[in-house]
């Protein structure tokens, strides 16, 4: 908190700020004072770095064959990073883009030369292929973070949402259950809370899938971690408002007013881990985000960091909210209330009920209607298809696509 209110001093000075090592470290020869660095997004957040209970962690991930769905992404690979140290027996890569697979694979391999790891290039819609991993490897602990995120491109494409989202977990889900993993991980967002975006709401649904399978599971612990925007991850709105700086403007805003969480990955990625260790089966872990930042002051602080001055040398233009966005995100809604946990950053949700029996119906009802339908069915069709599975999506048809699905056909 220090660093931060010294640099939004700093910052009205005009000139150029930048961060010096810590004295003691210096003194220790740890670093030399030539470790000068610019001032991060990260180090404006003024919050203090987590703490988590590597006893705990070691417990449930030391010796355990740990499978990471999207271990190619922003999140995936992080925790790929996080669990290396805790030596488990093996790590588990499981993505759908090869590149980015490799580009995680080829770092591990640098930085852990003994680290047991196998690369898996694979789709979790496909039910037959998630299934064999299992079988092949019988992953004990997995961390879900595979998922479909943009919220714009969603809004265009309901049914790959629905496909990735809510059967991609399912199928990941079903197979942790059967092959009596002991611990399932979902990442989840701040977006499913009273969502107003088809990536939310799918989301919303992935999240009652894992609430609705740990009722029925006394082998393994089935939770979901609700977090907010990180920086730096792929469809942030920070190397956004880099580039756009770079190319000397203007840096697009939506609208004066909205606000996000931000946490740095790193940060959310630890808690994530740290959930993992808590979990008894059927929890919304909810990380504590801070306080929500406004976006505009995001950009303006980017440019200052660049340099520059916002509005004299580079323009804001604010474009208007997008299909699906809120002004402000919620952590939890208010049937879910709160109650704390053992680590002061970590909360749970209290669970909405709700009647499993109809639940599964509706999500057979779902699946055959985005996998077997014959008939073209337009954005809207499958947004209202949404609406009748989550009451609190809250559809906004004036400003729906009229796009529609491609016919799928069953294989």
């Amino acid at each position: 908190e220090e660093i931060a209110t010294v640099i939004d001093i700093c910052k009205e000075s005009g000139a150029q700020i930048k961060l010096l090592p810590r004295v003691s470290d210096v003194i220790h020869g740890n670093v030399s004072v030539k470790m000068i660095r610019d001032v991060r997004v990260e180090d404006l957040l003024g919050r203090d770095q987590v703490k988590i209970d590597l006893n705990e962690i070691s417990d449930y991930i030391t010796n355990k064959v740990v499978l990471i769905t999207g271990a190619g992404g922003s999140i995936g690979s992080e925790i790929c990073r996080q669990i290396a140290p805790f030596t488990p027996k093996k790590l588990l890569l499981l993505g759908h883009g090869e590149n980015s697979i490799y580009d995680i694979e080829l770092e591990l391999r640098r930085v852990y030369p003994e680290l047991m790891m196998e690369t898996i290039i694979a789709d979790i819609q496909d039910r037959k292929r998630i299934e064999n991993v299992f079988e092949l490897f019988r992953p004990q602990v997995i961390f879900h973070a595979a998922a479909h995120k943009h919220v714009p491109l969603m809004e265009r494409n309901p049914a790959e949402a629905i496909k990735n989202n809510v059967f991609g977990t399912k199928n990941v889900a079903d197979s942790a259950l059967k092959y009596k993993a002991t611990h399932f991980v979902m990442i989840s967002t701040d977006k499913a809370v009273n969502p107003t975006s088809v990536m939310g709401t799918t989301k919303r649904i992935a999240e009652m899938i894992v609430q609705d399978i740990a009722r029925t599971s006394d082998t393994t612990k089935f939770a979901a971690v609700r977090f907010g925007n990180v920086l730096g991850s792929r469809g942030s709105v920070i190397p956004v408002f880099k580039q756009q700086i770079e190319q000397g403007g203007p840096v697009t805003v939506t609208h004066p007013e909205m606000v996000r969480y931000f946490m740095t990955i790193p940060e959310a990625v630890q808690l994530v881990i740290q959930a993992g260790a808590l979990a008894n089966g059927g929890e919304i872990f909810i990380l504590d985000m801070g306080k929500p930042v406004k976006i505009v002051d995001l950009a303006k602080d980017l440019i200052r960091l660049s340099g520059l001055e916002p509005e004299k040398d580079i323009k804001i233009v604010f474009t208007g909210a997008r299909p699906g966005e809120k002004l402000f995100e919620e952590i939890l809604t208010d049937e879910e209330g709160t109650t704390a946990t053992k680590h002061n950053r970590i909360f749970v949700g209290q669970p909405i009920m709700f009647s499993s029996e109809d639940f599964n119906f509706k999500i057979r009802k779902l699946e055959k209607t985005i996998f077997q339908q014959e008939t073209t069915l337009s954005n809207i069709e499958i947004k209202k298809i949404l609406k009748q599975m989550v009451p609190t999506y809250q559809l906004d048809l004036s400003n729906t696509d009229q796009q529609t699905t491609t016919k799928q056909t069953a294989t």
